[in-house]
C-alpha cells in the first residue's frame, strides 16, 4: 500500500478517534446528570464528517482520473455542507444556559466537538485544494481560498442567525435567495453583518493557514 494511502488511513482514524472522544464525554455528561440538553453536538459533529468525506471521495476520484460527473457531484456536495463544519464553533453560546454540570466542563465538550468539526472541515479544504491544483496550477488553488471560506462564513452566518439548514438550498431555494438577495441589495444596511463575515472568514482563513502550516511539516516521504 502506498505511503500516502498509509497517511490518509492515519488522518482518518485520528479523525475517528477524536469524535469517539466526543461521544464520550457526552456520554459522561448524560450519566452524571442525567440531561441530553447536548445532544444537538452529535448531529452537528455527523454534518461535519460529510464535506471531510465528500472531500476525501473527490481527491481519489481526481487522483485516478475517474468518474468526472461524480467529481461535480463530490464538489457540489461539499461545498453545501461545508459550513457545518466551523458552524460547532458557534455552539459556545450554549455553554452556561444548559444546566446540570460545571460550566468548565461544558466549555471543555464543546471545544472538543468544535475542535474536531474545524479540523474535518478545514482538512477538507486541503483536499479540495489539492484537486484544484492538480486540475488548474497551484495559483488557481491559492485564489478559490477567498471565495471558498467567505461562502463558508455566509452559511454559519445564515445557520445561526436565520436558522437555514444545508438542505434548505433544495427544499426552500426561494426562501434562502430572498434573505441572501435583501442583503446583497443593500450590504451597508447591517454593518453588523458585513463586519461579522469578514471576521468570521478571516478567522477561518488564519486557522486555514496554520493548519497548512503544520501539514507541511511532516517530511513528505512519497507524493504518490
Amino acid at each position: 500500500m502506498p505511503r500516502s494511502s498509509d497517511r490518509r488511513v492515519s488522518v482518518v482514524f485520528a479523525l475517528v478517534l477524536a469524535s469517539a472522544l466526543c461521544g464520550a464525554l457526552l456520554l459522561y455528561r448524560i450519566e452524571r446528570t442525567g440531561s441530553n440538553g447536548y445532544e444537538f453536538l452529535v448531529w452537528n459533529l455527523f454534518l461535519a464528517w460529510i464535506p471531510f468525506g465528500a472531500a476525501l471521495a473527490l481527491y481519489d476520484l481526481r487522483r485516478r482520473g475517474q468518474a468526472a460527473a461524480m467529481q461535480v457531484v463530490l464538489a457540489a456536495t461539499w461545498l453545501l455542507f461545508l459550513p457545518n463544519a466551523p458552524y460547532i464553533v458557534t455552539d459556545f453560546l450554549h455553554v452556561g444556559r444548559i444546566g446540570g454540570a460545571p460550566i468548565w466542563y461544558d466549555a471543555v465538550l464543546v471545544a472538543t466537538f468544535a475542535a474536531t468539526g474545524m479540523v474535518l472541515g478545514l482538512g477538507s479544504v486541503l483536499l479540495v485544494q489539492a484537486v484544484v491544483a492538480r486540475t488548474a496550477g497551484e495559483i488557481w488553488g491559492w485564489l478559490l481560498l477567498a471565495p471558498i471560506l467567505a461562502l463558508c462564513s455566509a452559511g454559519i452566518v445564515l445557520g445561526r442567525v436565520y436558522r437555514f439548514n444545508s438542505w434548505d438550498a433544495l427544499s426552500r431555494p426561494q426562501r434562502l435567495l430572498h434573505v441572501i438577495g435583501s442583503h446583497l441589495a443593500d450590504p451597508m444596511g447591517s454593518l453588523h453583518g458585513v463586519f461579522l463575515l469578514g471576521a468570521i472568514t478571516g478567522c477561518l482563513a488564519v486557522a486555514y493557514l496554520l493548519l497548512y502550516s503544520l501539514a507541511g511539516l511532516a517530511p513528505e516521504r512519497d507524493r504518490g
